[in-house]
């Protein structure tokens, strides 16, 4: 059963430069006026995801206030919203504070810390979640709608890309988070309150754009195959859970044949840009960026060599994909390096290609409902009668970057041609 429409996502995004700014009000009066005429107005609600920049604070929750450029229109958006018995969404990052700033305390950015680092009395605040939460509390406050329903659009942390996204951390915010909210305690000017919150993501999005950090291509709870890539317990019972609710990997998952495509021994280093951009801008080369899983672990060769293996399992290791013009060759010896992983792609069983691959790993991990048990929601993972399921956002594989000639030389020592 669907429960909430989003209409587009982030639209006011400053870095947009007001290009969605006059079209989404009229895109969400349509929305609700189509299901109100399908009779679903009252069981299905609309909602629009902002990013927490459409606040601006002076530093403390009770200065919080949607910006002056877009104040009239998010009075239009919360006005329809509250009309139609709609909440209002958000989506918020931590992580993003922490990885802009360098001055940006890192234990705030957590939830596990007893320290106040905001005091906005009679408040005082211990970490970023709950400070930009009442930000917006007290926003929504000034413009007449004190106890709007909020939803937490998005929330989590990557693993990789950059030096601050990594496992530990993830596991650190995540869990945190988990435990946060799971009593329903709210926060200071919500208190006693459940926080309803989808976790992002499912699995890491190598296709994704990576304008905004090469982090982006790693916000997965699993892996590429339905591995959990840490300890995660959630609440509720979810299908793919042990019985303490902490997530287990994927079930019978089957892995194309065990080789890897690696440089030629005899390959010249100064040939290669121009093949590892190709490789890299049609597959993902982030593990390989400064901080990332793989950065310090290979040499010159071995970062090449990760590029292609990269191209080479996205191809299905199909015939010619470790060609290269001959600098490619196929080894059955792992060439991973601790925690630098070069991946074996999980295989299709049938003719179908890639699609069938999804769904057969989404019930695996119990994302989709099996057949014979129709009664199970299709996007709920966890949760129990009472309670909020957990939800995980799976983003489609929507845009291909296509890396930079410096990126490229920067990550691999290469001459710039």
């Amino acid at each position: 059963m669907c429960r909430y429409v989003a209409v587009g996502n982030e639209p006011f995004l400053t870095s947009y430069n007001g290009s969605f700014i006059s079209l989404t009000y009229p895109a969400l009066q349509n929305v609700q006026a189509a299901l109100n005429a399908a009779g679903l107005g009252t069981q299905v609600k609309v909602t629009v995801p902002m990013n927490a920049d459409v606040l601006s604070s002076a530093g403390t929750p009770s200065s919080g206030a949607f910006r002056s450029d877009i104040a009239a229109e998010m009075k239009q958006i919360v006005d329809l919203l509250a009309q139609n018995a709609c909440p209002y969404t958000i989506n918020m990052y931590p992580f993003i504070s922490l990885n802009s700033d360098p001055s940006f305390p890192q234990n705030y950015a957590f939830f596990d810390s007893s320290v106040v680092q905001v005091s906005d009395p009679p408040y005082g605040y211990t970490n970023t979640f709950d400070a930009s939460y009442d930000t917006l509390v007290v926003a929504l406050a000034k413009i007449g709608y004190s106890d709007i329903p909020i939803i937490v659009g998005e929330v989590g942390w990557p693993t990789d890309g950059v030096t601050a996204a990594n496992v530990a951390n993830a596991q650190r915010f995540n869990q945190g988070f988990l435990n946060h909210v799971r009593n329903n305690g709210g926060t200071p000017r919500r208190p006693n309150m459940e926080i309803n919150y989808y976790l992002f993501g499912l699995l890491d999005e190598d296709r994704k754009s990576i304008d905004p950090g090469a982090f982006e291509r790693h916000w997965g709870v699993f892996a590429y195959d339905g591995t959990t890539k840490y300890p995660l317990t959630v609440p509720g019972s979810p299908l793919n859970a042990a019985a303490n609710g902490t997530l287990v990997n994927a079930k019978g998952v089957s892995y194309l044949s065990k080789r890897w495509c690696v440089l030629s021994p005899t390959a010249d280093l100064l040939s290669l840009q121009n093949t590892v951009s190709f490789a890299c801008g049609n597959s993902d080369c982030t593990e390989l960026g400064y901080g990332a899983s793989c950065y310090g672990l290979l040499d010159a060769r071995g970062n090449v060599s990760y590029a292609f293996n990269q191209y080479y399992q996205m191809q299905g290791q199909s015939a010619g994909s470790c060609n290269f013009n001959g600098l490619g060759s196929i080894t059955q010896k792992d060439p991973s390096v601790g925690s630098c992983k070069f991946i074996i792609q999980i295989s299709t069983n049938s003719a179908a290609g890639t699609s069938a691959r999804l769904p057969t790993l989404f019930y695996s991990i119990g994302l989709l409902p099996l057949p014979r048990s129709p009664a199970v929601t299709s996007t709920t993972i966890a949760g129990q009668a009472g309670r909020s399921p957990i939800m995980f956002l799976f983003h489609s594989f929507i845009q291909s970057i296509y890396p930079s000639s410096s990126y490229i030389a920067s990550i691999f020592g290469l001459p710039l041609s």
